[in-house]
């Protein structure tokens, strides 16, 4: 699973859901402009830049 499913997995997950992800993630995503979040290159290339490679699934 790549950093842009797990954003959106995150992002769309129920209220009561436990799930979470690395603070990094979210910022990388939320830098972006919101008309860039939904591209999957983007939200990629974005959580590279911040996480170093640490997103491998």
């Amino acid at each position: 699973m790549d950093a842009f499913d797990r954003f959106w997995q995150w992002a769309n997950k129920p209220l009561e859901s436990q799930l979470t992800i690395p603070a990094e993630l979210h910022q990388a995503v939320t830098e972006l402009a919101p008309e860039e979040r939904g591209d999957r290159a983007a939200v990629n290339q974005a959580a590279a830049r911040l996480l170093g490679g640490k997103m491998n699934g």
